[in-house]
């Protein structure tokens, strides 16, 4: 073999290690894909599998006698009589009559345990709507309690002993009477969308949770946006370069990376303990995540800006137009996509914090829904939190619901970001 035909062969021998060194570099980037695919699927599996049963919930139907000797014994008909009745006796009367059997103490309370806690609260609403209803009965439907959905969800196995499961067989046997009859089923839960937080898995919703979320990124979206963008056409477009302007520029990337909980701890110092602001409430939250998000939207703003043609710029000064006017008519317009991008992201990173809240009161158990700014609220990362720290079995599938109701509220904002992108696009 010549010299010629050595080279050849060292040269061919060096290509297929080349070519195979390449192969390898796709197969990995390939199997990161892949890996990276395959833990989102199963994360959303799990979710799914755990919490798509909370959409629906049991419910238990009974004939309700409104009996006048409980209701309004004196028969006046005052609206404090009606409001402090004893409506609970009608339903343990109407789950009496319907399973006659149960006689002693133990085996009344444990009949009485398969309805909802707020039965009571449903008749009392019908007495106080309608007052007429009194002294005639009514075929109402309740909320059953949890352990009673969870059976019927087959999140409680029956074939389990006695003594190791959360019902007794007799509460097992009422339960399957019910069902048989038609008096037991799941129905869509409508209450996990309209009604607030609960003890009771049966009664807990998201709703208040979802409308503190509406107010604190309401709050937040106010004071972000136009203090971020700003400031962000201030330092690129105006600020003179020196050692102040890169100060500031070096805290605005150091503060995008302080973890959220510092400014927690602001927010309890200053706006709660100084200021004296409602504790809890979504306009100190607005205000706390105004702070977090506004390195964010700040460094996304410029640049956006930055990525502007300078012949933009001299093209407009050159028509004779002020530096005012260039920006606003020129370059922020040509910017907006990116600066839009770069808020919502800021917004959907502060839908998603959880301990900054903590720090100023907004871990509370928040029942009513909140009807402004100042009033105590929760939002849906922290009643996710909430649920998941709660010992009961049907918090379970709750929080998993909480989490996919969360990132469809993500998927909106982002679905939102892409079409602004979109819509504000100019090309040149």
């Amino acid at each position: 073999m010549n010299k010629a035909e050595q080279t050849r062969a060292r040269v061919e021998a060096g290509l297929k290690r080349r070519y195979a060194a390449e192969r390898r570099f796709r197969a990995y980037g390939l199997g990161a894909v892949l890996l990276g695919l395959a833990f989102v699927v199963l994360l959303f599996s799990t979710l799914v599998s755990q919490g798509w049963s909370a959409f629906r919930q049991a419910y238990v139907t009974l004939d309700v006698q409104y009996d006048a000797a409980i209701i309004d014994p004196e028969g006046t008909r005052d609206t404090a009589t009606l409001s402090t009745a004893d409506y609970a006796a009608l339903v343990r009367a109407s789950l009496k009559a319907r399973f006659p059997e149960a006689q002693s103490r133990q085996e009344t309370k444990a009949l009485y345990a398969l309805v909802s806690s707020s039965a009571a609260q449903a008749v009392q609403a019908r007495i106080l709507g309608d007052p007429s209803r009194i002294g005639g009965h009514e075929r109402l439907t309740f909320l059953a309690n949890d352990r009673v959905d969870q059976l019927l969800k087959g999140r409680i196995d029956r074939n389990l002993d006695e003594d190791s499961r959360s019902l007794t067989d007799q509460q097992v046997g009422w339960i399957d009477a019910l069902a048989a009859d038609g008096a037991l089923s799941l129905h869509f839960n409508k209450g996990f969308f309209t009604q607030g937080d609960s003890r009771e898995p049966e009664q807990a919703g998201v709703w208040g949770a979802v409308v503190g979320s509406l107010f604190t990124l309401g709050v937040t979206l106010l004071l972000s946006f136009p203090i971020g963008v700003s400031a962000a056409i201030y330092l690129e477009e105006f600020a003179r370069r020196g050692k102040w302007t890169d100060l500031i520029e070096v805290n605005i990337n150091n503060l995008a990376a302080v973890p959220s909980i510092v400014f927690g701890l602001l927010g309890l110092a200053v706006f709660l303990n100084f200021f004296g602001m409602p504790r809890s409430a979504p306009l100190v939250g607005g205000i706390v995540l105004t702070l977090l998000t506004l390195p964010t939207i700040i460094i996304a703003s410029r640049a956006a800006l930055k990525a502007v043609p300078p012949s933009i710029r001299e093209a407009a000064l050159g028509m004779g137009a002020s530096r005012i006017q260039m920006v606003m008519h020129h370059v922020f317009p040509l910017a907006m996509p990116g600066i839009l991008t770069g808020t919502i992201i800021g917004m959907a990173r502060a839908l998603g914090e959880t301990a900054p809240l903590l720090m100023i009161g907004m871990v509370a158990f928040i029942v009513d829904v909140p009807k402004g700014l100042s009033d105590p609220a929760t939002v849906l990362p922290v009643q996710v939190y909430l649920w998941a720290d709660s010992a009961e079995r049907a918090f379970v599938e709750r929080t998993s619901a909480a989490i996919l109701v969360l990132l469809a509220f993500l998927i909106v904002m982002n679905a939102a970001a892409v079409y602004l992108r979109n819509r504000f696009e100019r090309r040149w």
